[in-house]
């Protein structure tokens, strides 16, 4: 098993049907079903917003400090077991407090998570605050302002949910007073939206990595630039396959392409729970897929760690990892 970073991957997605309904009953939330394969039964989607429809009506069971830890921990013990050494996790902060959670609930159970998974497993893990689209750039500013009582418990900010119709410039003011604050700053970009949301993010938000970033490969003055730059790319391809916002057939997805290209590109989850599997599960079916070889692998393993937050040294150590991994 190859070390991993996985730095894709949105807590909330992580959660299994099976804890929607323990969180359901305990907190005593309606759900459409208590039958945990019925639930997963719903999870087929026809595009990117069929899909946030279900997720942010389950996260209406996330009520208790006590939910964010099980949460949490639950993740950290399924991505151990995966080989993930490293994560960055995102969460949307907006959707809890807009379901009237305090921050300070969902910062203390998903920090205390982190705490006990590293005591217990080795992992490293963090946060990053990710802004919804849809809520538009002044919600995002203002939810940034409210966040900084917590700042030393996450270590950067990202933009997600609906990419259609909120290009990246809605958020340049967010994304400047996170870069004032020191904080790391991701996007994702390229999935529905075409190339010119990448060169947004990466122009006007100053990102350090790009989510997804699938739809640069329809321009070639872009991958130049992605590859000269050494942009990371954070790409998720079951996750892609149930959204359709790649080829229907993981064979034809484009990652053999971002490879031979040279772009430093890395596999990721996004949201396991409904999307057919984490990051081994990713692993496994783009390697069957593309005919992957284990130099291959290894190069994707060791790009994790590379667009990673860790420290240099860190990162270096971990790619000897992965190297004598390979060569084992």
């Amino acid at each position: 098993m190859l070390p991993l970073a996985e730095l894709h991957m949105h807590i909330e997605g992580s959660m299994e049907a099976e804890l929607v309904v323990a969180l359901a009953r305990r907190n005593g939330v309606d759900l459409p079903t208590y039958d945990a394969a019925e639930l997963k039964r719903r999870y087929r989607f026809d595009d990117l917003q069929s899909f946030l429809d279900i997720y942010y009506a389950n996260l209406a069971v996330l009520r208790t400090e006590e939910d964010f830890y099980d949460l949490g921990r639950a993740y950290l013990t399924r991505a151990t077991s995966a080989g993930v050494r490293r994560a960055e996790m995102f969460f949307d902060l907006q959707t809890h407090t807009n379901n009237g959670i305090a921050a300070a609930t969902v910062f203390c159970g998903l920090t205390a998570a982190i705490a006990d998974a590293r005591a217990s497993t080795g992992i490293s893990a963090d946060l990053i605050l990710c802004f919804l689209r849809d809520l538009g750039g002044d919600a995002a500013t203002a939810t940034l302002r409210s966040a900084l009582p917590f700042r030393d418990q996450f270590i950067g900010v990202g933009l997600d949910s609906a990419e259609l119709g909120y290009p990246p410039s809605l958020f340049t003011d967010a994304f400047r007073l996170a870069g004032a604050e020191g904080l790391h700053r991701v996007a994702h970009a390229g999935e529905e939206g075409g190339p010119d949301y990448v060169r947004e993010a990466l122009d006007l938000l100053g990102v350090d990595r790009v989510d997804h970033g699938n739809r640069a490969m329809e321009d070639a003055d872009l991958v130049a630039r992605l590859r000269d730059e050494q942009v990371p790319l954070t790409v998720c391809p079951l996750s892609n396959l149930a959204l359709k916002t790649a080829p229907p057939r993981l064979g034809d997805h484009p990652l053999r392409q971002m490879l031979s290209e040279g772009l430093l590109v890395s596999i990721n989850s996004d949201d396991p729970a409904y999307f057919g599997g984490y990051i081994d599960d990713n692993f496994s079916a783009i390697t069957a897929a593309l005919a992957l070889t284990p130099v291959e692998l290894g190069v994707l393993a060791e790009n994790s760690f590379t667009s990673s937050f860790l420290p240099e040294a860190e990162k270096e150590a971990m790619r000897l990892e992965v190297r004598r991994a390979v060569s084992d």
